[in-house]
């Protein structure tokens, strides 16, 4: 297959190599970019450009229906099929989502001894969306070598499934942590690992915050990509306290918390307005608590509450 593949590729560079004046001849999807990747790099060097899309962010999903409530929309997720046919049975559709990337993609592209062992490596990382990543204790709750812990891991990330969100230094920060956030990738494939099938269901369950926190980083990488600014979306933390996510645009930094609630108070703020001390406050052009309110609102010092909905311009 990888040969043949290789083989259509080299076709591709003699059709572009022909008229290389023209740009975007051809276009090339899949769900997955490793065999893709494969020929592209041997047969279409300099010659191809590489686009990642994202999930439907909330406004996507919105345009195409616009009554979509906000709970629906975290628990279907942001795979476009879901939304096109609202027939389908989002529990059943990830259910073979699952089976069909553990036996298709996991099992020819990656060295996976066991796949049920890889599923289970793939639940735990669920259960810790929107923490830290610790390699050891992972691979210890899992039973599996660190090393082993660390391959899976990247095929995760290289397959789109996790993120991977790094922290923020500046050189006025002594304490921070070195670790990256692990997130998974979209919201409706974190539900169904984590069981979550409605939106009560979401309402009731004590990772509701993680789950909402992996929502607002969705919809943030999908804003960075449209404002076309890469290696922009980082978080803060120290050993006593953090803040979800820090947006750096030439210096000028987002502080944004992520919080399940629809009324956030000053309280919710704390460790905004500590990490603004700390960077410099001329430093920050915002600082908001991102959350389920219909209405965006200011919160004392300078501070707002900010509705998901008017996280995508900025405003």
């Amino acid at each position: 297959m990888r040969c043949d593949r290789i083989f259509y590729f080299r076709h591709l560079k003699a059709a572009v190599d022909a008229n290389r004046g023209r740009n975007g001849q051809f276009l090339l999807t899949g769900s997955q970019k490793f065999t893709l990747m494969a020929g592209a790099s041997e047969s279409l060097a300099g010659r191809a450009d590489v686009i990642t899309l994202e999930t439907l962010s909330l406004s996507e999903m919105r345009g195409a229906r616009p009554k979509t409530a906000l709970e629906a929309a975290i628990v279907r997720g942001g795979l476009p099929e879901l939304h096109a046919n609202l027939d389908i049975d989002a529990v059943a559709f990830y259910s073979s989502y699952l089976a069909t990337y553990l036996e298709r993609d996991v099992r020819s592209l990656a060295n996976v001894g066991s796949l049920r062992d890889f599923e289970r490596f793939l639940r735990a990382c669920a259960l810790r969306s929107a923490n830290l990543l610790n390699k050891a204790d992972l691979a210890r709750d899992v039973g599996i070598a660190p090393s082993t812990a660390n391959q899976w891991l990247s095929v995760l990330e290289a397959s789109g499934q996790i993120v991977l969100l790094e922290p923020w230094f500046s050189n006025r920060t002594k304490s921070i942590v070195k670790s990256p956030k692990l997130y998974v990738a979209d919201t409706g494939l974190l539900c169904a690992l984590l069981n979550i099938t409605s939106e009560d269901a979401l309402r009731q369950s004590p990772t509701a915050g993680a789950v909402w926190e992996t929502f607002v980083f969705a919809q943030l990488r999908h804003r960075e990509r449209l404002a076309g600014r890469t290696a922009s979306l980082f978080f803060w933390r120290d050993r006593t306290r953090e803040v979800d996510f820090v947006v750096d645009v030439g210096g000028r930094l987002e502080l944004l918390e992520a919080k399940w609630t629809e009324l956030p108070s000053e309280a919710d703020a704390v460790n905004l307005e500590f990490v603004r001390s700390v960077v410099g406050k001329p430093k920050v052009a915002v600082g908001a608590v991102v959350c389920r309110a219909r209405h965006s609102y200011p919160l004392p010092r300078g501070l707002k509450a900010l509705s998901v909905t008017d996280l995508e311009d900025g405003s």
